[in-house]
């Protein structure tokens, strides 16, 4: 097509009749029965080849044949098959020379049309038939000093290398090893040569090599991928030059898509095995870091879209090798990185994959019909089988948890990232100005659609009205990403994988909410995003009406997806340990607001207040059920702890006292579900039950809610039937309590601001190694290196593709 749009080819129509007349095979043509012949069409056009070069004489070539210099100086020849066949794939003949007379003379003397006429055999490429020479064990150097460096000038057949070595038996496999170990090395060696399609051509025979060598060693668990494909002997040497050149194609000038190749075959080196401490490439990667040259990837604007998910993913993978025990550099390296920029880029990455799985998701929400009582049905009846559309939805979670792994390690262990998640991110990539960017207008829309209040001084409750911005517009901001992403995955944790996903992205949480930049940051009125939650259609509460969430702080965001998950998984099928972690979030969030003396109006503490109710009222109808598989008093504990937060500490966070007044009408209206608990606990407590101990704890943490409840609740009676009311208002209630104030006594809690710092303790590192088996298991059956076309992707980067002047042989 790009010579179309050249101008360079064009297509000629032809009257056959004419053209064929007082020719020698005109005959031919006229007077036999060629048309019935089973290869008619390629026998017309070899007739045509040759009348054509007898008529006119010229340069004729195959479709498939490429021309690494020019012909024009190369007159009346022709190429070989072999040493003994002549081959009319590639001719030049002068204008009336004799050999084609003789060629169209003795094509319809001797045409047969059951041949297939030799040239129209099964063909094979080259490089197959090199391939095939090279695992019968051939020797295809001996005369000819210049085989690999014409070798790599040919295009590799990805699939060939890998059905070739995965079907060799053991026998076969041992005799091969040597040239195996030939073509490894040559590999390596081509990668520092000045010729860009060869050094692609390596870069792809490499990547064939490895991921048909991981396959090799699963079919035989004795087989040893590095004596395979390199040698005992020379896989030191070899692989510390193969990473160093690596290292000097990854922060060299070269083109995009060799340093996409480059990256591609680390890529598949690191995900051979789902098991990362059987993989003996981490080792080489370790004692020779490349993190460096990966950083320097997510530096350089040239190729950062294209190149910056591999090289995140390849610094992620590295960072989970050995994180115990000896020192890991990419470990070490990655927690003190300081680079804004780098890390702004890293953000970015995680962000895009993120943000992509959101959009499909919204997309996917619009394209379904109106509810109603007969889809309702059938989305119930549908819930009871495995279907496709859940088999693609795990899919789409198990993929994006290589972005979640990512996110992770990088909160984890670098805390100049844990503030960057929070900003607002600018275009690591910006778009080419357009006539847009110049109008004043759309550029004060712009401004003002990233930050709606940008003061903060005053009055930090009062907050402007937001402009009006499309919800549509791709937020850039990773934290809000994250949360929209939180709440999609979080909805359906019946299956493993997003099960799996909503615990990480709680650990995720956890350490945003126990740093204190990030917590500064998501808690600033000056910084304000719109944070769009997906919520899961219940049928006892409506469906949301407004969809246009307002700019609010993203703390705001963070306790409404978790108030959202208390509600929405009160289920028999409880995550008890995802209730764990929330609630955990929950506390460090409070402890931060509590410390700094902070005071958000916009935080939706009633929400909060009754999705913690919900939680204490759901537990004691469930206990016999719940009891037999966790500790449910030390999770009761940990969601009164938090009311008990509020009642000790609230004057120091909440907004204003109404707001103080609202949280003891609460408990007071719902005292019976703190009695329900405490009858519960106090079951358990005065049994011989293993959860004794945590029983009387909960007895405990309940004093000061139900001496709350005990102490209004018969004031209120009394003023009641002192008014005559049966049905007093929330505004005359509170009205009793503020008057009673002076004589309630509440116990002093200890270390309700308390929490233990996150650890990879050994359960966690457990589950994290799990996730890490899912993703390397992903990411190696989602990398195929045979669809990556070196060729056209130099092309289209203008990168010549063939050489100047002749190599020098290997």
């Amino acid at each position: 097509m790009s010579f179309l749009l050249a101008g360079s080819l064009n297509f000629v129509g032809v009257d056959l009749d004419e053209y064929m007349a007082k020719t020698p095979l005109e005959h031919w043509y006229q007077c036999t029965d060629w048309k019935k012949g089973k290869y008619h069409v390629s026998h017309l056009s070899d007739a045509l080849r040759f009348l054509t070069l007898f008529k006119y004489g010229g340069y004729y070539f195959d479709l498939d044949v490429i021309q690494l210099r020019s012909v024009l100086d190369y007159r009346n020849f022709t190429a070989t098959e072999n040493d003994k066949d002549a081959s009319a794939g590639a001719i030049h003949a002068s204008f009336g020379h004799p050999l084609m007379q003789m060629a169209v003379e003795d094509f319809a003397k001797n045409y047969q049309k059951r041949s297939t006429s030799g040239s129209k055999k099964q063909l094979k490429e080259k490089i197959v038939q090199i391939y095939e020479a090279f695992f019968r064990g051939e020797d295809q150097t001996t005369g000819n000093p210049n085989f690999w460096d014409e070798f790599f000038l040919l295009k590799p057949k990805v699939g060939v290398i890998e059905a070739e070595i995965v079907k060799l038996n053991a026998e076969q496999l041992a005799t091969l090893k040597d040239n195996l170990n030939t073509l490894f090395s040559k590999c390596v060696f081509m990668l520092g040569h000045d010729h860009q399609m060869r050094v692609a051509h390596s870069l792809q025979t490499l990547c064939a090599l490895i991921k048909a060598g991981f396959a090799r060693t699963t079919v035989d668990v004795n087989c040893d991928i590095i004596e395979l494909l390199i040698g005992g002997g020379a896989a030191e040497m070899q692989m510390q030059l193969l990473i160093e050149h690596c290292s000097d194609i990854l922060t060299s000038e070269c083109p995009v898509p060799i340093k996409a190749l480059c990256l591609k075959m680390m890529v598949l080196a690191c995900t051979g095995n789902d098991n990362i401490a059987q993989n003996p490439f981490f080792e080489y990667l370790t004692q020779h870091s490349v993190f460096e040259s990966l950083v320097h990837i997510l530096c350089q604007t040239p190729g950062r879209v294209e190149l910056g998910q591999d090289a995140v993913l390849i610094v992620t993978l590295m960072a989970c090798y050995r994180k115990t025990g000896s020192a890991n550099p990419y470990v070490v390296k990655l927690s003190m990185l300081d680079d804004e920029l780098a890390l702004t880029a890293y953000a970015q990455v995680v962000m895009t994959s993120l943000g992509e799985f959101n959009e499909r998701y919204v997309q996917s929400r619009q394209a379904e019909p109106q509810s109603s009582w007969l889809s309702s049905l059938t989305s119930m009846v549908g819930s009871m089988f495995v279907s496709d559309e859940t088999e693609i939805r795990i899919g789409q979670v198990k993929a994006n948890d290589a972005g979640l792994l990512a996110l992770y390690q990088a909160v984890h262990l670098n805390r100049h990232f844990v503030g960057i998640i929070a900003q607002s991110l600018a275009d690591v990539n910006p778009p080419t100005s357009s006539s847009e960017e110049n109008d004043p207008a759309v550029q004060a829309n712009l401004t003002d659609g990233s930050n709606a209040n940008n003061t903060t001084g005053g009055d930090k409750s009062n907050v402007t009205a937001p402009p009006a911005v499309d919800v549509a517009t791709p937020t850039t901001n990773l934290m809000a990403t994250f949360l929209e992403y939180c709440s999609i995955v979080m909805q359906d944790t019946r299956s493993e994988a997003a099960y799996h996903s909503t615990k990480l992205c709680f650990l995720i949480l956890t350490c945003v909410s126990e740093d204190e930049y990030a917590n500064s940051l998501m808690h600033d009125p000056g910084l304000t995003f719109r944070v769009p939650l997906h919520r899961l259609p219940m049928r006892h509460r409506k469906s949301p009406t407004d969809k246009t969430p307002p700019f609010r702080p993203l703390v705001c965001g963070l306790l409404d997806l978790i108030i959202e998950f208390i509600l929405s998984h009160l289920m028999k099928k409880f995550p008890h340990e995802l209730y764990e972690l929330a609630l955990g979030v929950v506390l460090r969030v409070l402890c931060h607001q509590k410390r700094c003396r902070l005071r958000l109006s916009l935080c939706p503490w009633k929400e909060l207040w009754a999705a913690l109710i919900a939680l204490l009222k759901y537990l004691p109808t469930s206990d016999s059920s719940l009891i037999r598989k966790f500790d449910l008093f030390a999770l009761a504990t940990q969601a009164v702890n938090i009311l008990n937060l509020f009642v000790t500490f609230g004057d120091t966070f909440l907004p204003s006292p109404q707001s103080y007044d609202d949280l003891y009408y609460e408990i007071i209206r719902m005292h019976h579900v703190f009695d329900n608990l405490h009858a519960l606990a106090l079951r358990y407590s005065t049994g011989e039950s293993e959860f004794r101990e945590s029983a009387v704890r909960l007895s405990a943490a309940l004093i000061n809610v139900r001496a709350i409840g005990q102490h209004f609740k018969p004031k209120v009676e009394m003023w009641m039937e002192s008014q005559k009311l049966s049905t007093p208002t929330q505004d005359q209630i509170l009205e009793v309590v503020r008057s009673h104030y002076d004589s309630l006594t509440l116990k002093l809690h200890e270390s309700l601001d308390a929490y233990e710092r996150y650890a990879e303790r050994p359960p966690v590192a457990a589950f994290l190694s799990s996730i890490l088996r899912s993703v390397v298991s992903v990411i190696r059956s989602t990398t195929d290196p045979s669809t990556i076309d070196a060729h056209r992707l130099l092309l289209e980067c203008n990168v010549p593709t063939t050489p100047t002047s002749p190599s020098a042989p290997i």
